[in-house]
């Protein structure tokens, strides 16, 4: 398995943003909201958006590795053709198992999982 995500697994164009924002279906958590919409191409794609005035840029960053982390670890399991966002919001920092699984759970929710 790769130890990082590939440029083709990362939203970057405004564009592809805004259209995640306007048509995706939301799914929220504590501290976390899920935004899912359909893409056309064979691979999911994934952005990590801490809000505004989440910590400072180093707490910023490293919110982003570790979702992105968890994410790459996970996505053999789900459906591809997808866009994700991952908006962060402030609160209490929670370890790497309670992300996983509030990850998980939301990506259950908005059916990305592939049934087994």
């Amino acid at each position: 398995m790769r130890r990082s995500l590939t440029k083709s697994e990362i939203v970057k164009r405004t564009g592809d943003i805004e259209r995640i924002f306007s048509t995706g279906r939301r799914y929220a958590g504590r501290n976390l909201k899920l935004i899912v919409c359909q893409n056309s191409l064979d691979v999911s794609r994934i952005i990590v958006i801490p809000v505004r005035h989440y910590g400072n840029s180093v707490q910023r960053n490293r919110i982003r590795r570790q979702i992105k982390e968890i994410w790459r670890t996970e996505k053999h399991a789900m459906i591809p053709g997808y866009d994700v966002a991952f908006l962060v919001y402030p609160g209490k920092s929670t370890d790497h198992a309670s992300q996983r699984t509030q990850i998980v759970t939301l990506c259950q929710k908005a059916g990305l999982y592939a049934q087994s």
